[in-house]
């Protein structure tokens, strides 16, 4: 986040001398300095939501700069409100979520820099195309942005070219030209002593080696299973056929916040509205009901979209706890092929 915030504010603050009132910024309707304004606003309504802890909209309040504040302050002004939302990340829990409206109506402290740093990449964009100086903002902080809230964006030629390309502001060889876009915060899942936090591309990149992914986990944890999982999550993103919302989620008790283990789904439901989904648990969390609360949960969420109708699991002969789980979540055994794996199926529900 200072990073940004420190090349947004060196590079206009080497042009306040030009006009920014009487020119528009880049391809947006705005004046260069409305959309300077417009970064400073978007930077303390970040930080108003996580340090308000704000659930249901956005705080009340609007940023407004003096009276005859000339370009240099207003330069100002998004150097400080960069520093508010740095420190409101830097001291807000992992587990605390906020509101914003896309795609699920929450985003977490990760989510909320990294839409900070969006804002701040392309609006400096926008201002320095407008007024006709060069901009190229360090390729770390554009991955950053792309691999936690674009998770459906295939990575292209470089960092910022996907970028300006997914925001519309680019071309991209073979891409279709963007129209329409919004980013996408992951999808938390709440259950009685769970949460499953769906698993962005940075943090199956960590998870898929020997990371953590952001995670505090139980002791033996995070297991094979999962990194593996994470590793096909990420192949899945450099493909360009992830949908979040139908990968991987970690599961963290919600009394230590502490992960015990994965589940997700191994790609988007098939024509025939079948999904299948995996799990597994780290060896201390095993024995508590907390794989049988998730997979009723996530399940359900799965059984509730109009492209689902029947999600599927498939287990080892061998595996009696496994199919414990499946079977006290309601699946029922529907085959065995000849390696020994059990197919076992839970259905939407019918009507009458």
């Amino acid at each position: 986040m200072e990073q940004a915030v420190a090349e947004c504010v060196g590079l206009l603050g080497a042009v306040t001398d030009r006009d920014w009132e009487g020119v528009r910024a880049g391809r947006l309707e705005w004046s260069c300095r409305r959309t300077a304004v417009h970064i400073a606003e978007d930077l303390i309504a970040y930080a108003g939501q996580l340090a308000g802890r704000e659930q249901d909209g956005y705080a009340p309040f609007e940023l407004s700069l003096d009276e005859g504040t000339d370009n240099a302050g207003a330069v100002r002004v998004i150097g400080a409100m960069g520093a508010l939302l740095a420190a409101a990340v830097r001291t807000t829990p992992r587990d605390v979520r906020a509101f914003h409206p896309y795609p699920f109506r929450s985003a977490n402290r990760e989510g909320f820099a990294a839409m900070g740093v969006a804002e701040v990449l392309l609006h400096t964009h926008d201002i320095a195309e407008g007024l006709g100086v060069p901009y190229e903002p360090a390729s770390e902080l554009c991955d950053f942005a792309l691999t936690r809230i674009f998770p459906h964006v295939r990575p292209g030629p470089t960092p910022w070219l996907t970028l300006l390309w997914a925001t519309g502001r680019g071309e991209l060889a073979g891409r279709a030209p963007v129209t329409g876009w919004r980013w996408s915060n992951n999808l938390v899942i709440d259950t009685e002593r769970l949460t499953l936090q769906g698993v962005t591309p940075a943090a199956a990149t960590d998870l898929s080696t020997v990371g953590d992914g952001g995670f505090e986990w139980i002791e033996g944890g995070p297991v094979e299973g999962t990194r593996v999982g994470s590793g096909l999550v990420y192949k899945q993103y450099e493909d360009g056929v992830h949908r979040p919302e139908w990968g991987m989620y970690v599961l963290v008790r919600r009394e230590d916040d502490r992960a015990l283990g994965a589940m997700g789904f191994h790609g988007v439901p098939d024509e025939a509205g079948r999904v299948e989904i995996g799990y597994d648990l780290v060896e201390g969390a095993r024995g508590h009901g907390y794989a049988t609360e998730a997979l009723r949960a996530l399940s359900s969420w799965a059984l509730d979209r109009p492209e689902a109708r029947t999600v599927v699991a498939n287990v080892e002969r061998d595996n009696v706890p496994s199919q414990n789980v499946l079977a006290r979540a309601g699946f029922t055994q529907v085959a065995e092929d000849s390696e020994q794996h059990l197919a076992y199926e839970l259905r939407e529900p019918r009507e009458g």
